[in-house]
């Protein structure tokens, strides 16, 4: 697997005992804001196949704390081309880093809230991350665990859905990430014609700068550079400071 994504911790153990067996599916409900915003709360086997959460709004906005040093915001995806909701440092990190998984077909900020009756009255929880794959499954996902969701796996499951918990990432990866990040808007792709130069400048592992040059003029050819590195159309080991000598190579066809 290539290093770009062992940053998720998909499962832990807790969760990973909760895949098997008989899944309690009638036992949880989703509540979620329908068209013309208003709310509705439907069986989670039901909804799961019928509902397109990743179009959801949030159920509400993330709240403002003080002394916190990253208040809530908005991430624009390279994905989907539209805003999502984040609440705190951590979230938007792994925002950005879905955003340029390629396995992530769409995405969205706490959409839902699950609900199931348990010792003590009803339970609820609102994951933070939705996400849609390519293979057209759905994942709930959470920067920190939450062991209520981690033991509710096998309800997931049973409708073809996963939650995943997203672990720390490597410093260094980040900052890589966070810098090709600033050059993910489409405006920084440099059009077709730079683009198949840069496929060709870098059709073998070759050092930054060198490629660069031989492309033409930096101020023109570096962001387009930086934008197929963020697309996955340029390839160079993140998990390494970046650097002009650094080796970048194009994607096999």
């Amino acid at each position: 697997m290539s290093r770009q994504f062992v940053w998720l911790c998909v499962r832990s153990a807790e969760a990973e005992a909760g895949w098997a067996g008989r899944a309690d599916v009638g036992a949880v409900d989703v509540r979620f804001l329908a068209a013309g915003g208003r709310t509705e709360c439907s069986p989670w086997s039901a909804a799961a196949a019928e509902v397109a959460f990743e179009r959801c709004p949030p159920l509400s906005p993330f709240p403002i704390r003080r002394g916190k040093r990253t208040a809530p915001g908005w991430w624009w995806s390279a994905t989907t081309g539209r805003l999502v909701h984040y609440g705190s440092g951590a979230m938007r990190l792994h925002l950005m880093l879905l955003d340029r998984d390629p396995r992530v077909q769409d995405l969205a900020g706490q959409p839902l809230e699950l609900r199931w009756r348990a010792p003590g009255g009803v339970h609820t929880h609102v994951p933070q991350v939705m996400l849609r794959l390519a293979d057209g499954r759905g994942v709930l996902a959470d920067c920190t665990a939450r062991g209520e969701l981690s033991r509710r796996q096998q309800s997931l499951a049973a409708v073809g859905w996963r939650y995943w918990v997203l672990g720390p990432v490597d410093p260094v990866y980040r900052r890589n990430v966070t810098w090709l990040s600033g050059y993910r808007h489409p405006r920084y792709h440099g059009g077709q014609q730079v683009a198949a130069a840069l496929r060709k400048s870098f059709t073998d592992r070759t050092p930054l700068w060198e490629g660069v040059r031989g492309t033409g003029d930096p101020m023109v050819v570096l962001p387009a550079l930086f934008h197929a590195l963020w697309a996955g159309q340029l390839s160079a080991d993140l998990g390494a400071p970046m650097h002009e000598r650094m080796p970048v190579w194009a994607q096999a066809a």
